[in-house]
């Protein structure tokens, strides 16, 4: 079972723009009694998002036996799903330029649900082909936005905390809602972990629709000033650390359960433990990153994809071992918090093209998806073995860091 799960702003503006572009940045948020609710509710959309994306893959043979297909076909859903998110995220954060916040998110959360209830419904594997790839549409937007309006609540110097909480949706699916989805799946049939998704998801738009601000759409706003950002080498090399970075982590991820069966020696029944403990990491690290991103952006990214690097190298070393892969897999979880102190980082550095850049970040994680493993498949089928996926994900880490040291010397010099 492995995510897979999914990231780009705008060019150089004027001076005058510039300024009132930091000034804003640095004001004090607007005051509300009902951060943390909002954040819940943001937060139920990224745990509906993460059952379905982490779910789906160990539904994949129930999937092939229940459709008469086999097992490879069946594992292109996961594909298809992919393939909408990279596609969805740049497409819906332009054509919703000059909608409202709140508005896009009910949209999102409403069609989200919708292509979920119709993959549990999907009469043969063609339909449900297509139904995966809408379902995939909505991800990395509703993402993108919802990160937008979770730092828009708090203070400047507290954004990458309030992404971190949004965040922590996706990463307790891992934990909660995967498992879930599965016993569901194998209990009464794959077909009700979608329709728990969708259920989910209808809860999302009502949580939305109850809590989050009555935002006017952004002033000035248009498709044009989102497109803009495909033209700021900043976003372009955020993107890049997303894209190569993260391909670390799934290049490992995606092959620990083979791992751990060939190579620890551990029974099945594990697998799904240690893939809770990685869960259970990544959402310590959700918590605890931010509050240091907070403070010093930049360099806490360094330390993180530094600290991955390690972490991931080691993991050939402790395979051996069911206690140290496990510790080493809740390690390589943590440092995934990678993901929140990015996003901060587009917000930094979009100007006027915030949406389209937000959501492109998990356009650049599916990326770092589907990256990950296919080097790691490689290495694997040239003989190197199961464990080699860790050297490979290091090298996947550096080469993020390198991306993060041209982006903060190319900062410099402009300056």
């Amino acid at each position: 079972m492995h995510p897979l799960h999914s990231y780009v702003c705008r060019i150089t503006i004027d001076a005058a723009v510039q300024h009132d572009h930091l000034a804003s940045m640095h004001a004090p948020a607007p005051r509300t009694h009902n951060v943390g609710l909002v954040h819940f509710a943001l937060a139920m959309g990224g745990f509906a998002i993460g059952t379905t994306e982490f779910a789906t893959m160990s539904l994949v043979p129930y999937m092939a036996q229940g459709l008469g297909i086999d097992v490879p076909s069946a594992g292109h859903v996961i594909s298809a799903y992919a393939l909408g998110v990279v596609v969805g995220a740049p497409l819906i954060a332009v054509a919703g330029a000059k909608l409202s916040r709140r508005f896009l998110l009910i949209l999102l959360m409403a069609s989200f649900a919708l292509f979920n209830t119709l993959s549990a419904l999907a009469p043969d594997y063609h339909w449900l082909l297509l139904f995966r790839f809408l379902s995939g549409l909505p991800h990395g937007a509703y993402f993108g936005i919802a990160a937008l309006v979770a730092a828009s609540l708090v203070p400047a110097n507290k954004r990458s905390q309030a992404v971190g909480r949004m965040m922590l949706g996706l990463t307790v699916a891992t934990i909660l809602g995967v498992p879930l989805a599965n016993w569901l799946g194998q209990a009464v049939g794959w077909r009700w972990g979608f329709v728990v998704v969708g259920v989910l998801a209808l809860a999302t738009v009502a949580l939305v629709a109850a809590l989050a601000p009555r935002d006017p759409p952004q002033h000035g706003a248009s498709p044009l000033k989102e497109l803009g950002a495909l033209a700021n080498g900043q976003v372009w090399l955020t993107l890049g650390i997303s894209a190569i970075g993260f391909g670390g982590m799934f290049c490992v991820y995606t092959y620990v359960a083979s791992t751990l069966l060939e190579v620890t020696k551990a029974p099945a029944s594990v697998i799904p433990i240690v893939l809770a403990i990685f869960g259970v990491g990544a959402t310590a690290g959700s918590i605890i990153v931010p509050k240091f991103a907070d403070r010093a952006l930049m360099p806490t990214a360094a330390v993180l994809l530094l600290g991955s690097a390690v972490a991931l190298a080691l993991f050939p070393f402790a395979a051996g071992q069911l206690w140290s892969l496990s510790l080493d897999i809740a390690a390589i979880g943590f440092l995934g918090a990678l993901g929140a102190v990015l996003q901060t980082r587009l917000m930094d550095v979009a100007g006027e093209a915030q949406g389209l850049a937000a959501s492109l970040n998990h356009s650049a994680f599916n990326f770092a998806n589907a990256l990950g493993p296919w080097l790691g498949g490689l290495a694997i089928a040239a003989g190197y073995g199961w464990t080699s996926t860790g050297w490979v994900g290091a090298l996947l880490s550096l080469g993020g860091f390198a991306v993060l040291v041209v982006a903060v010397l190319v900062e410099r010099r402009s300056r």
